[in-house]
């Protein structure tokens, strides 16, 4: 029995009190309306997402749901300590890998877990970025199953998207239910590309001798996150720029404008660690700065997240994280991790192998929801093809139990009705730690479906934070 976020029983949990009034008093007709002026507004706006592997139109309007999934100031207080505990250790297993690899030498992660990992990056090794900060834009992946109960599902240290959705959501709902704002005293989420920008400059390399100039590097507009790009580089009033856009000179990066080359002290990049400079690493590349690495080592330039962060957001390190932040921060963890089988290991290989219909299954580099195998709703067909896929690489897997995941209002086929939810918050890591109260709420928009991803059929909502 999933964990119903509104109701507990006929009583209606005080969070949501205020809304449901406003729900049970409002005509069904307005909430239509009010359920099409959303989906305008996101069509206005422009806020798509990529489908890929799919003939035809591949970038669809993500849905949009007009509820809110709201949690109370304690509830967020126990949730933000968690995250920045897990955010700090994250970072201190980042620098540690790429220097000593302390945590290696004493056995308590195994060495070709990070040293064979496809995202670890020799290139990396020895550099010492601003505050020992290797991923300032950590957004952890988080669900519900009971009152007090969250859990981690997996890191993203690299660049975690979505944060624009997160910014839009929020606009739409306070021109939509201005009166619900005003009845309600909710934490403002506005102020995270201040916040970012903020993040960024503090990271400065030591050679900056001047206000910082922060850019946000983008593949250009073909990429499917262009339009968070573009956004975050102008709520944060820097410029967007390609790769064709900078250079690089001594052990500065520059970039070309029409009043001749302005240094450049920090890059926001929204580009893969392969495309990043040609010099380093695919020489093919056309996305990135030739050189880039070096004026990188050189103390010359900041490069946010650091190329190599990737190393952090891999499934199987994950399992990991509890132990990281015993380890360097001589605490115990805050937020639980789901438990997890690393099919690496025969012992847990054949207890994935013996009870697949059961386990959810993901591949330790996937994302987006792709490649990966959920029990109870596949067939037996896709489950036996998915158990020869786990014995040609066993390392590529790992499982996880299907958990009940939280349930709360949601605005389907002109009628609320539970549907499941998960929740990204954006962690920011400079020289001081930052979370947003908020994060991305991703629903799933099927009745009964467990994935929220948008390019599996998820949405997007809201999410509030009461001051009191």
């Amino acid at each position: 029995m999933s964990f119903n976020e509104m109701k507990s029983g006929d009583r209606v949990r005080e969070p949501y009190k205020d809304v449901l009034r406003w729900i049970e008093s409002t005509d069904p007709a307005v909430l239509l309306q009010k359920h099409r002026e959303a989906e305008t507004l996101f069509r206005q706006i422009g806020i798509t997402f990529a489908v890929y592997g799919e003939g035809g139109d591949t970038e669809r309007l993500i849905p949009f749901d007009i509820m809110p999934r709201i949690f109370t100031a304690n509830e967020w207080s126990k949730l933000e300590r968690g995250i920045k505990q897990r955010a700090r250790a994250l970072n201190a297993f980042l620098w540690d890998v790429y220097h000593r690899g302390e945590i290696v030498r004493s056995g308590r992660i195994p060495a070709k877990l990070v040293y064979q990992n496809d995202a670890y990056e020799r290139a990396v090794v020895g550099i010492s970025p601003s505050h020992k900060v290797f991923s300032h834009v950590v957004g952890v992946d988080m669900v519900r199953t009971g009152p007090d109960e969250f859990y981690v599902l997996e890191d993203n240290c690299r660049t975690p998207s979505g944060v624009s959705y997160m910014l839009e959501n929020r606009e739409i709902m306070m021109r939509l239910f201005p009166a619900l704002f005003r009845s309600n005293r909710i934490m403002p989420v506005d102020n995270y590309p201040s916040l970012l920008r903020k993040t960024l400059k503090s990271v400065a390399p030591p050679k900056c001798e001047q206000e910082p100039t922060v850019v946000v590097l983008t593949p250009g507009s073909a990429n499917s996150a262009y339009f968070e790009h573009s956004f975050l580089a102008d709520q944060m009033g820097v410029e967007l720029v390609e790769g064709r856009d900078l250079f690089v000179k001594g052990d500065f990066v520059y970039m070309r404008t029409t009043r001749g080359p302005r240094r450049v002290d920090v890059i926001y990049r929204r580009i893969d660690d392969s495309f990043i400079d040609p010099l380093c690493f695919r020489p093919e590349s056309m996305l990135g700065v030739p050189g880039l690495m070096n004026a990188y080592r050189a103390g010359g330039v900041q490069i946010c997240s650091a190329p190599g962060a990737g190393v952090a957001d891999d499934k199987a390190v994950y399992t990991y994280v509890p132990e990281m932040i015993r380890f360097y921060l001589g605490e115990e963890p805050l937020l639980n991790n789901v438990r997890t089988w690393r099919c690496s290991e025969p012992d847990d290989l054949n207890y994935v192998l013996a009870n697949l219909p059961e386990l959810v299954v993901k591949e330790v580099h996937g994302s987006g929801g792709y490649g990966m195998l959920v029990g109870p709703a596949a067939s037996k067909k896709e489950i036996e093809a998915y158990r020869l896929r786990i014995l040609a690489d066993p390392d590529d897997f790992i499982a996880q139990p299907t958990l009940a995941l939280s349930t709360t209002p949601t605005y389907v086929d002109q009628e609320l009705a539970p549907r499941h939810v998960d929740l990204r918050p954006y962690c920011l890591v400079g020289e001081k730690i930052e979370l947003c109260p908020g994060g991305l709420t991703r629903v799933a928009l099927k009745q009964g479906s467990l994935v929220v991803n948008s390019s599996q059929g998820g949405g997007v909502k809201d999410t509030w934070v009461l001051s009191n």
